[in-house]
């Protein structure tokens, strides 16, 4: 009997070996797919910087053109046009944008929910440092020196200011409300009243004086005009814990409209019209965009411990052209 218990317990021991050595060796194919992906990802960033310094971003180089343009007529406002050449650099803060994300993928794998989570940052940082997607997200910094020119400058990948009003009878928030959402520029604050409105990051504050009133989240909700941020670029531009605020500040203001016997409308509802030759890489962000809004912000957020030259101008008399004319 002895000599039967031992046999059954080294057998026991035995099994469970076989069993940890096999567990082991199949390991997590998700885990084992971030590996692969991380220095995809990383390279694909590193040669963004590069076509960026190499002037091979044709946006980037367009927001340069724009700036010296715009200096010349509005000198007084050097600092926040200066602000947005850097746009143009790996100093603007949508690339260090995604050098920080990078980084978080790295160094910080807890921040993140599951591992599909994690890989799913991955690629959607891999997408948007796509040098000709990236070129499209920067139309919007890039409008909002053309509109500072007062004309004199063309919209860029964008219809003209009154077309796209008109098209989504949207209000005007004024010089720079292409950037307004986009958490790259600024962010939603709380008033003492417990309405939500935007506030510029540093300099960009200066666009404020433009502005010359705050806007509100409730009014921009619901009559915002296209910009790329918001109507294709999102889910590429914003870091899970971005998308996870966003996400919470819109059902907390529905919830508000909705206890007041009143409607809100999401600013992200639906897509804006606007846009003007488009890369084939946006019009697919636009979709996974689309695929954003039904599904749940949960399967790309962070756990919630976190605090957190390709294409020339299109040749249209009420779009852009190939140089500087007049525009509306």
């Amino acid at each position: 009997m002895a000599e039967m218990h031992l046999l059954k317990s080294h057998f026991s021991l035995f099994m469970l070996i076989i069993t940890t050595l096999t567990l082991a060796g199949c390991g997590d194919p998700v885990k084992e797919q971030i590996e692969q992906q991380l220095p995809i990802t990383e390279q694909r960033v590193v040669q963004l910087g590069q076509a960026l310094n190499n002037g091979q971003v044709r946006n980037a180089t367009l927001i340069n053109q724009y700036a010296d343009r715009v200096m010349a007529s509005k000198s007084n406002l050097a600092p926040l046009i200066n602000e947005f050449r850097k746009d143009a650099t790996v100093n603007g803060p949508m690339y260090k944008a995604l050098l920080d994300r990078v980084n978080t993928v790295k160094n910080q794998p807890q921040m993140f929910e599951s591992s599909q989570a994690r890989y799913n940052e991955l690629l959607n940082i891999y997408q948007a440092a796509d040098p000709v997607l990236y070129s499209d997200a920067l139309s919007d910094p890039l409008n909002v020196l053309a509109d500072m020119s007062d004309g004199q400058l063309p919209r860029v990948n964008s219809l003209s200011k009154s077309q796209s009003q008109q098209a989504n009878n949207a209000q005007d928030f004024g010089t720079g409300e292409q950037l307004i959402g986009n958490p790259n520029y600024g962010s939603w604050q709380t008033g003492s009243n417990g309405m939500s409105f935007w506030a510029w990051y540093g300099m960009y504050s200066m666009m404020g004086d433009l502005f010359g009133r705050r806007t509100y989240y409730n009014d921009w909700g619901s009559r915002r005009n296209y910009s790329y941020y918001n109507d294709y670029g999102r889910t590429r531009y914003s870091s899970p814990s971005q998308l996870k605020q966003q996400s919470a500040l819109d059902t907390r203001t529905q919830k508000s409209f909705s206890n007041s016997g009143k409607k809100f409308t999401s600013p992200y509802s639906k897509n804006r019209a606007g846009s003007s030759s488009l890369s084939s890489q946006s019009k697919t962000a636009q979709t996974s965009s689309n695929r954003f809004r039904s599904n749940s912000v949960k399967q790309s957020s962070y756990a919630s411990k976190s605090s957190s030259k390709t294409s020339s101008f299109r040749n249209s008399s009420t779009n852009t052209s190939r140089g500087f004319r007049r525009g509306k």
